[in-house]
């Protein structure tokens, strides 16, 4: 069961570990800012407010769909091994490699794209990286590639780390998973959510970047040594399961915050319960075998498999989100919480995390899909649960954590306008990029019509408050992680936001 204690000592950083940690959260709002530039220039450009060169525009595309990504995923690694730690054995030696990994990798995608002219989209459908039509070189397109893998091989090193440390403790990952509590026994009431999501997206994602890992070296074959010919569709079926399912692992392991943070600014209990583990386990398996509703245009596709994917898409989210949703509305239920960044953070998340997940669910529905697919439909739903939901999943964090250096939850007059600037200015954003998928306005193009503009010009409005609002929150996180903590330890976190309240 999660701690009701605001700041327990088992979670203060000291050392090494808050070095480290603090070099996740400050690079993770860094690169949010800056990939977020990228967007609002591309959204400026579609709007004609700005003249980025097509070629630009493409290479700005490349970098803001993998940088994002990649830095959301970041990001949610941080919240897990924060939380994770308090339960198991995790060696910093794994956390710093991966943290390495990715930098490194990072490097290699904006070189082979700003400097190598690499504008092929996160994608790298096969066999568009040789054949660009002179914009970029081979050994860009495989220099992109290889930053992929760094930073998959960094994810996977962080990952094993974790499932040693789980199955020391636990046994095996079914138990951590609690599958044996699933038809029967008495339920441990100890037993930590943070460890069942945790071993889901273990299990889930390692799957993903072992995909990914295939097919990259595969591409890079390929670029090489071009008579080894791909199969098409065989390796577009293994781009998109390693790209749905590392997305996916950053949403749920940003949903860690969650079952940790909420019971202790509401003061209740959030008791683990049967439904709660069967809901995690139905998702471990539904989130590994849903990516090919991203497919169901490639006809050529076996036929069962296009209808699993069109059947688990109905079903692949709603365990997790039921049990969540259900678990934090009642938590938040006649709660006696103050209103502060973490908890206003935390509340938000849980809205666009389900809110952009209709939406995606919508896009996933073969109807629905043959209309909107190549629409703004599609960037809406996903801007729409990475921005209100992912994000403020780890800002929800970020900001306890700066809590807890002066033992009271954040809640300054800058941060209570920083909020609503935020959230008015995502609203506007991401409605914007749903409204155009309903007027049908194409998708990935750098250049609209007239008739297009009106909703692009409203996006970079919304885009222009979220980036102000970013910059702030960079800027106060920052600062707030360099901070030297409070001494006062429990005895002064055990006063939670009464404490607060007491502090004015």
């Amino acid at each position: 069961m999660a701690s009701l204690t605001m700041y327990p000592d088992n979670e203060r950083l000291a050392g090494g570990e808050r070095a480290v940690f603090n070099l996740y959260l400050i690079s993770a709002v860094a690169l949010f800012v800056l990939m977020m530039l990228l967007g609002l220039t591309m959204r400026m450009t579609q709007a004609t407010w700005l003249g980025l060169p097509p070629d630009m525009f493409y290479k700005f595309l490349s970098m803001h769909g993998a940088g994002m990504v990649g830095t959301a995923v970041m990001a949610t690694t941080a919240v897990m091994w924060f939380f994770l730690r308090k339960y198991v054995r995790l060696h910093l030696w794994a956390f710093v490699t991966n943290y390495v990994l990715f930098l490194l990798g990072a490097l290699c995608i904006i070189y082979a794209v700003f400097v190598g002219g690499y504008a092929g989209l996160w994608t790298f459908l096969y066999p568009l990286p040789t054949h660009s039509a002179g914009l970029w070189t081979p050994n860009a397109a495989a220099l992109f590639m290889v930053g992929y893998l760094l930073i998959g091989v960094g994810e996977l090193i962080f990952y094993l780390d974790a499932a040693a440390g789980i199955i020391k403790v636990y046994g095996n990952l079914g138990r951590a998973l609690g599958l044996p509590w699933l038809f029967g026994g008495k339920l441990d009431p100890d037993h930590p959510k943070t460890v069942v999501a945790s071993t889901s997206m273990i299990i889930a994602n390692s799957l993903g970047i072992l995909a990914g890992a295939v097919v990259l070296v595969m591409s890079l074959i390929n670029i090489f040594y071009p008579q080894v010919a791909l199969d098409a569709l065989f390796t577009k079926t293994l781009i998109y399961w390693f790209g749905h399912m590392y997305i996916n692992a950053a949403i749920y392991m940003g949903v860690i915050a969650i079952y940790e943070l909420l019971p202790r600014y509401t003061h209740k209990p959030y008791p683990l319960s049967r439904v709660f583990l069967w809901g995690w386990a139905a998702t471990t398996l539904f989130v590994i075998i849903v990516f090919p509703h991203h497919l169901l245009m490639d006809y050529a596709e076996p036929h069962w498999f296009l209808i699993m994917g069109q059947i688990v898409s109905w079903t692949s989210g709603l365990p997790v989100v039921v049990v969540t949703a259900m678990g934090a509305f009642t938590n938040l239920y006649r709660a006696n919480m103050r209103w502060t960044m973490p908890s206003r953070l935390l509340v938000l998340s849980l809205f666009g995390w389900i809110a952009g997940g209709f939406g995606a669910v919508l896009d996933s529905t073969i109807q629905i899909n043959l209309v909107m697919h190549n629409t703004q439909w599609v960037p809406g739903h996903f801007h729409f649960y990475l921005l209100l939901g992912v994000l403020a999943m780890a800002l929800a964090v970020m900001y306890h954590v700066i809590g807890s250096h002066v033992n009271q939850p954040p809640n300054t007059g800058l941060d209570r306008v920083g909020f609503p600037v935020y959230l008015v200015g995502g609203l506007i954003f991401v409605v914007s990029f749903l409204d155009a998928g309903h007027l049908s306005v194409p998708r990935r193009m750098a250049e609209h019509l007239p008739a297009w503009t009106g909703t692009d010009k409203l996006a970079s409005v919304g885009a222009i408050l979220v980036v102000l609002a970013m910059l702030y929150f960079a800027l106060r996180i920052s600062v707030g992680l360099l901070r030297r903590p409070a001494s006062g330890g429990a005895a002064a976190s055990r006063g939670g936001v009464g404490a607060a309240d007491a502090a004015g």
